[in-house]
């Protein structure tokens, strides 16, 4: 069964175009690492983001988020925080 990650990030206000813009350049990278089947970024109101990924399963997303790409977008995500970001990890439940 899939795994979604749904990261809520806030984000300077100065800086969301610079960081649509770095997600976007990222996107393709991520979407291509082993294990994830899709990643979109949304926007809420003001100045929070979320992304939206699904990966095969827990193995996949931890191994994306011990390597070098994920080191390397992260840090530069980072940069754009107006906050501490959360996370959630989430099974679908399936009632038939």
């Amino acid at each position: 069964m899939s795994l979604t990650r749904i990261v809520k990030l806030s984000i300077l206000s100065s800086k969301h175009l610079s960081f649509e813009q770095f997600f976007g350049e990222n996107r393709k990278v991520i979407l291509s690492f082993k294990g994830c089947k899709h990643v979109e970024l949304l926007k809420s109101s003001g100045d929070v983001y979320f992304t939206y990924s699904i990966w095969d399963n827990e193995t996949s997303l931890n191994a994306y988020r011990n390597s070098p790409t994920f080191e390397r977008i992260w840090s530069k995500t980072k940069t754009f925080f107006s906050g501490k970001p959360e996370a959630w990890s989430l099974n679908k439940i399936i009632y038939e």
